[in-house]
């Protein structure tokens, strides 16, 4: 296994988990709810009365925070991400995802962070899903095919 030192990140990386988990601390103490995303945005396709604004200010803020951080960064500090993949195959990985959180009831970051934090048996069993499919995808795509 090889390490490329050029784009490894473990200090913004270690930033981000943080930040990260202080939001997703902070968001279930003051709301009481869960920060995942895909139930966010699925709450959106079937609002309740007073229950749209803040999912709707979650996800414009979840989208304009790149822009946000784009103006503020140093010059040459952001590079843009190297996708392997053309867009259609993008676009079914997109939709393989989004079929995945409703078989599993909830995203990564719903069971990943905020569930495994409360010691949720099915986060739990969800997250090691999550992750071996990935290992497993990983291996397969850069070693058998």
């Amino acid at each position: 296994m090889t390490i490329d030192f050029a784009n490894f990140t473990p200090w913004a990386s270690l930033a981000g988990g943080v930040l990260l988990g202080v939001a997703s601390a902070l968001f279930i103490l003051l709301n009481g709810r869960v920060l995942g995303i895909s139930g966010i945005v699925g709450g959106l396709l079937s609002p309740k009365a007073g229950d749209i604004g803040w999912r709707v200010a979650l996800i414009a803020g979840l989208l304009a925070a790149p822009a946000v951080y784009a103006l503020i960064a140093p010059a040459g500090f952001i590079t843009a991400p190297r996708i392997d993949a053309g867009f259609g195959l993008v676009v079914l990985a997109g939709l393989l995802v989004g079929i995945g959180t409703r078989y599993g009831s909830g995203c990564t970051s719903g069971h990943g962070v905020c569930g495994l934090s409360r010691l949720s048996p099915r986060s739990l069993v969800a997250t090691l899903a999550f992750m071996g499919t990935g290992f497993v995808t990983v291996f397969v795509i850069r070693h058998l095919i």
